[in-house]
């Protein structure tokens, strides 16, 4: 059965040059927004940090409807940079949820108009475990930034909307309120790209901060290695069974003499080398580059590149030869 195609509605010139003003309107809307926020960056927004830096728990962040969805991702910020942070539902703290909150906390909370029923219902109960409030506002008259130790201005001139309804240049100014703190609290705390990798150890940065050579290269029968005294098609075989495109090369100590590579072969070929009867010592590359299985897998990559190395090979501290790897290993590890 064939597959119909999706409808798609026809526009005329006037009514796609629309569609570009309106989608260029909110940009400009919500810019301008973001920049008067720059202006509100001071006292109360150093004494939030220095309640949020004193912090011996976590920071919870509290919201409803898009305050809420903003309040979750700003959470996932803070604790992905070093400043353990949660998440709580205000209509779900009221049934039980409040247990999560305890005295060493600092709790954030953000409402637009300041009057959100499900935050105020439950600021007597954060008030008995005397933990500090840092609200964030469009109304710093409202009962919530009264209430708080400190409120951060988030007020914005209009939405983004037309209607002026629909939560838009408020919405990004608190979010963007949420980073500026996030980001200050990271570079007081000496937070790193070391830091931040483990956090999210399955994701690319994480992979290639954290990742050591010895996570990725081939081991123990896996390595190929032939004796500096085998015929070099004892070499070739091994380097197609074990299939990364070369092979150590050692002495009888097992210790690293050489490695024969592919582009070894195409130069012995240019050299009319009768392959049957050379000795894999013959063809080699003596010195050849080698690491670590301490190594970050970033910086091997990194060294591979500078050197134009397709694979390399790992040697111990008595110059053992304890692994090999290549590009495709790296590649499989998400390194690249």
């Amino acid at each position: 059965m064939a597959t119909e195609k999706p409808t798609m509605k026809i526009l005329d010139d006037g009514e796609a040059q629309k569609l570009q003003q309106l989608g260029m309107a909110v940009i400009q809307t919500e810019g301008e927004a973001i920049q008067a926020l720059s202006s509100r960056i001071g006292a109360d927004f150093v004494m939030a940090c220095r309640y949020l830096l004193a912090c011996e728990g976590r920071i919870v962040v509290l919201g409803m409807g898009k305050s809420g969805h903003i309040g979750s991702k700003i959470a996932a910020t803070l604790a992905s940079t070093g400043s353990p942070a949660f998440f709580v539902h205000p209509g779900e703290a009221s049934h039980g949820d409040l247990g999560m909150i305890t005295n060493k906390d600092v709790v954030l909370a953000i409402s637009n108009s300041g009057e959100t029923d499900e935050i105020l219902t439950i600021m007597p109960i954060l008030k008995r475990l005397h933990v500090p409030l840092i609200s964030m506002t469009g109304n710093p008259a409202s009962t919530l930034a009264r209430s708080a130790n400190i409120n951060l201005d988030v007020s914005v001139d209009q939405e983004a909307c037309p209607l002026g309804l629909a939560p838009t240049s408020s919405t990004t100014v608190t979010l963007v309120m949420g980073d500026a703190l996030a980001v200050s609290l990271l570079e007081v705390r000496g937070f790193t790209a070391e830091d931040f990798a483990r956090s999210h150890p399955g994701g690319r940065l994480g992979r290639r901060l954290l990742l050591l050579i010895k996570d990725i290269m081939h081991s123990g029968d896996a390595i190929p290695m032939v004796s500096k005294k085998a015929p070099l098609g004892d070499a070739l075989v091994e380097m197609t069974k074990k299939g990364l495109g070369m092979t150590a090369v050692v002495d009888d100590a097992g210790r690293l003499t050489g490695v024969f590579t592919d582009g070894d072969l195409r130069r012995a070929l240019d050299r009319n080398i009768d392959l049957r009867q050379a000795m894999v010592s013959d063809v080699m590359t003596r010195n050849c580059k080698t690491v670590t299985s301490a190594m970050l897998a970033a910086e091997a990559l990194q060294f591979m590149e500078e050197n134009k190395i397709n694979g390399l090979l790992v040697l111990d501290n008595n110059q053992a030869v304890v692994g090999a790897f290549n590009m495709h290993d790296m590649l499989r590890a998400g390194v690249v």
